[in-house]
């Protein structure tokens, strides 16, 4: 199965070095590119992708609106890989909130470029799990979380089994790990997984270990 992939990136040597990894895999194809977020909407609308990786500082339309906007306005949208310079950003966090599904460091090497892409598309694991709880340690609302956002998890009244799988997917363990770990299938656990999603309505498992985070439920430090 071919995962296609749209690339926004305001610099055109970074779509061209991107381009040149993706296409030299024989299951990734880049089917556009743009230069900045505003033009994205259009693109995406017709051609489809299964990926977006969007650059999160751009001059017109940045990362973060642009995520935004796609999942405002496009039915069935794409996983949305932010690619930025610097991991311990703020505008990485801020895009992850407004719903992107992870993010890519501009100086990754070609494999961690193509497993980015892969894992983000497949949705079944959290890329860079580690450094998603960073993030939320330095930019969340704390240990205690919000007032909103523990009352968004009181509300979703997870049961016992859906909150420990939440708090395995907050670690990164794709479905496969977390059912090897608590001794089920997989189908099971992707029924638990997709039971968390609906709960907290997060459009996947990245929003939901967001939710996570924000709430307190787990503790990012």
């Amino acid at each position: 199965m071919t995962v296609t992939v749209l690339l926004v990136d305001d610099e055109p040597l970074v779509r061209a070095g991107l381009r040149a990894v993706l296409e030299s895999e024989p299951d990734i194809e880049v089917v556009g590119e743009a230069a900045d977020g505003a033009a994205v909407i259009p693109l995406v609308r017709g051609l489809r992708p299964d990926v977006v990786a969007m650059d999160v500082r751009m001059p017109l339309l940045d990362g973060i609106e642009a995520t935004r906007a796609v999942l405002r306005t496009v039915a069935d949208p794409p996983k949305i890989l932010v690619v930025t310079t610097f991991e311990n950003d703020e505008y990485v966090y801020e895009a992850l909130r407004a719903g992107a599904d992870g993010f890519l460091l501009k100086r990754s090497r070609p494999a961690e470029i193509v497993h980015a892409v892969r894992l983000v598309a497949e949705g079944e694991s959290l890329l860079f799990p580690a450094s998603v709880r960073r993030l939320a340690a330095a930019y969340g609302d704390g240990e205690g979380g919000s007032r909103a956002a523990r009352a968004a998890m009181e509300r979703a009244r997870l049961t016992d089994r859906e909150g420990e799988v939440l708090r395995l997917m907050a670690r990164g363990l794709s479905n496969a790990e977390i059912a090897a770990r608590l001794v089920v299938g997989t189908e099971t656990v992707k029924s638990h997984v997709s039971a968390v999603l609906a709960k907290l309505g997060a459009r996947d498992r990245t929003q939901a270990v967001i939710a996570a985070y924000e709430s307190g439920f787990v503790a990012p430090g």
